[in-house]
């Protein structure tokens, strides 16, 4: 029987889908999946008649690949990634490539890659993004680690990979080591980011103007025509169209208001706050998430908490037009920060990210696609070292005149009870970046008070300590 040009284990749905994808632009594809069962329902399902072989064992897996192996593992990020690689190691050989196409941590790719090059694998941790229509239309791909692994596994991803509107495919070598994955890190948790803040428009319009579900989901509608323009607010307008089979009611009233989180919004805030990066609106949709699960503690509280009716008696055009602009502005300040991330990762860990190559793969198939990353990448083919978004001429032209309609939006919803803690945090961020002298020199005279700290001065060079109190002096 003909070897099979690219293996992955993994039989879950992306894992079917890829290998679906892969087969349909002319490669065959070997297959494995932990449980017999799940590999016989594949291949006599979806992949009949396809150039996809299904293997029960890593050694029958092996056997049927052309060497060198070329194998991606599916799998749930964590242990089981690192119980895969040992089970399968003993029937691979020098040179074979294995690529995790996980949401694993990038440190735990940094790890595995330098472990396994000791034994002459090679490894890629490549981030996968666009769920399950992704997988099997065109992902976009992050793949990192080693080079010479993506110059033998380039052209089955590129085949593989979605493609923008230019037909430019969306995946690259990012980087070694981890590079791939802390790109798909901070992907997700810009994501985590734009979902709450089209969340938090969504429940001012709904609550304060009691805009019903179906009518917004034409006003999302719409907005997808302009500059919003994006996957993100595509399907929300969907969302909010559909309706519940079971009660004929909007498919949001019988969801429940817990968001959930698989981590890598946390990860990114964890490490932005490792390397001193200010991710104020991903770290805000990190923690709504949280709030969001304190459901029974948040129902006791609406008993005993009270606060104003959310009953907005102004201009209702005016604050949807306003609600529009604002969220495009925190829409940019929410990619601003995720660039700005890897910027100081790239620097840290040795990755030599390129920004406008990032926003180049992000244009098709994965979840944050958007008109806007065209202009991200203009902007940093202008400057590759732009040191944030906002510092670009464009963008500049863009956020300005809209932050009028941030602070309409916010304090709108201050003034309701709404929380727009996303938005805030978008508009804080803003503010923050654009003042010359914070307020952070009470802060390290505070330090310097209670522990010795010392500060800086603005007038001589050096470190100081100010006696504050006289029992300093005995």
């Amino acid at each position: 029987m003909e070897k099979a040009d690219f293996g992955i284990v993994g039989m879950g749905v992306m894992g079917q889908n890829l290998a679906l994808n892969i087969a349909d632009k002319g490669y065959s594809v070997a297959v494995y999946n932990r449980t017999d069962a799940k590999t016989v329902d594949f291949i006599k399902g979806p992949a009949k008649d396809k150039r996809i072989i299904g293997t029960y064992s890593y050694h029958s897996l092996s056997e049927m690949l052309k060497e060198p192996r070329k194998i991606m593992l599916m799998v749930k990020a964590g242990p089981a990634v690192d119980a895969v690689i040992e089970d399968f190691k003993p029937h691979l050989e020098s040179g074979d490539i294995l690529i995790d196409g996980g949401n694993s941590y990038f440190k735990d790719t940094d790890r595995r890659n330098q472990a396994l090059a000791e034994e002459g694998l090679l490894y890629l941790g490549t981030g996968v993004s666009g769920g399950e229509d992704g997988a099997r239309l065109g992902p976009s791909m992050m793949p990192g680690g080693d080079r010479e692994a993506w110059d033998a596994v380039k052209s089955i991803l590129t085949a593989a990979a979605g493609k923008a509107q230019d037909g430019e495919a969306c995946v690259a070598y990012l980087g070694t080591g981890g590079a791939g994955h802390y790109v798909k890190m901070v992907h997700n948790g810009i994501e985590y980011a734009i979902m709450q803040l089209i969340a938090e428009v969504y429940d001012l319009l709904q609550r304060g103007l009691g805009l019903s579900d179906p009518a917004l989901g034409q006003l999302f509608s719409e907005w997808n025509e302009g500059e919003l323009s994006s996957y993100l607010i595509e399907i929300t307008a969907e969302i909010l169209q559909k309706v519940d089979p079971d009660t004929n009611q909007p498919i949001l009233s019988v969801i429940l208001d817990e968001a959930q989180q698989k981590g890598t919004g946390k990860w990114t805030s964890q490490d932005a706050l490792e390397l001193g990066a200010p991710t104020h609106t991903i770290n805000a949709a990190v923690s709504s998430r949280i709030i969001s699960s304190m459901k029974a503690a948040r129902e006791g509280a609406s008993q005993v908490l009270k606060g104003p009716v959310a009953l907005f008696k102004g201009d209702p055009q005016q604050l949807i037009d306003a609600a529009k602009e604002a969220l495009y502005a925190g829409v940019i300040t929410a990619y601003a920060q995720g660039f700005g991330l890897m910027a100081l990762a790239s620097e840290e860990y040795d990755y030599q990210l390129d920004m406008r190559l990032i926003a180049k793969i992000w244009r098709a198939g994965c979840i944050i696609r958007a008109e806007l990353l065209n202009d991200i990448m203009r902007a940093y083919k202008k400057k590759a070292d732009l040191e944030n978004l906002l510092l670009d001429e464009d963008f500049r032209k863009v956020v300005l005149p809209r932050q009028g309609a941030m602070r309409y939006v916010i304090s709108t919803a201050v003034h309701l009870g709404i929380p727009v803690y996303a938005l805030s945090s978008a508009l804080g961020y803003f503010d923050a970046f654009r003042t010359a002298r914070l307020p952070a020199n009470l802060t390290q005279a505070q330090r310097d008070y209670f522990g010795a700290h010392t500060y800086r001065r603005v007038d001589k060079e050096g470190s100081f300590h100010t006696v504050w109190q006289a029992s300093e002096n005995g």
